[in-house]
């Protein structure tokens, strides 16, 4: 049987979807015929992006929430069921990242919002789709971690935590829900240019550090994240599952030296 990247009928939520890789995934997976409602905290500038989506096509519903609130998350995923049926796909892209310093700098409000975004948060999105997902048979969970998740960044040490706490997060749904036929995987970009990373490449000197890192010596745009989601949404992935994505440039293999090298 041919793989399949078509997503017509299917559900999907994406989180974070305001700008940047969430609104690229959701372009993405609408672009593939999935109907597709997008959320982030601010209704205004959910339902901005949502006008960009349809007017490219999409079938798109705004509606706005702050995964680190229980009772938003239930008022997200229960619209979507009442606005197309159901749910089948599930991006966890939302994050935050209040400190940035030292590890030993942070204060305990700064470790209790980056866990309760970027770890509970997921946690209680999948929670609250999966009995949406296994009355429709099986369904599809897409976690955004990060490369911080796995190779320490400076200056970002309680953020890089949480992302290796996703990723682990992924693995162990990835077995539990197995036998639903959900399958559950995550993406961990490198370096991508959004403003979620604009204090590193609007900042001329850090820019060069953060490049110098990088083989192919340059950020990734949103779009180029979206397509490892659309396989890891799609039926062309029906026997992946527990797997971290990186999507990184070369990064985790690079090393500042390489670019001494002929040929580099």
């Amino acid at each position: 049987m041919a793989a399949t990247f078509d997503l017509t009928g299917k559900v999907a939520i994406v989180t974070g979807a305001s700008r940047g890789i969430g609104e690229a995934i959701a372009a993405a997976l609408a672009g593939a015929g999935a109907s597709v409602v997008i959320s982030s905290r601010k209704q205004e500038n959910v339902d901005a992006a949502a006008a960009r989506l349809r007017a490219a096509g999409g079938d798109v519903t705004a509606i706005a929430a702050h995964t680190g609130d229980a009772t938003a998350v239930e008022a997200l995923v229960k619209g979507a069921v009442e606005r197309y049926g159901g749910v089948d796909i599930l991006v966890n892209n939302a994050a935050t990242n209040p400190h940035f310093g030292p590890v030993l700098t942070a204060e305990e409000s700064h470790w209790d919002k980056t866990f309760d975004v970027n770890v509970k948060g997921y946690w209680r999105m999948v929670k609250a789709c999966v009995p949406h997902m296994q009355a429709r048979g099986g369904g599809k969970v897409i976690n955004v971690a990060s490369i911080a998740g796995k190779i320490p960044q400076p200056g970002m040490g309680v953020y890089c935590v949480t992302k290796a706490g996703v990723i682990m997060l992924t693995e162990a749904l990835a077995a539990e829900l197995a036998p639903l036929n959900i399958q559950v995987n995550a993406i961990a970009p490198g370096f991508v240019k959004t403003k979620f990373s604009a204090a590193l490449w609007s900042n001329p000197a850090i820019n060069e550090a953060v490049l110098a890192g990088v083989p192919q010596r340059r950020m990734a745009e949103p779009e180029e994240i979206a397509g490892i989601a659309l396989y890891l949404a799609s039926p062309a992935s029906s026997f992946t599952t527990g797997a971290t994505f990186l999507i990184d440039g070369g990064q985790a293999v690079g090393h500042p030296l390489y670019a001494m090298m002929k040929g580099a």
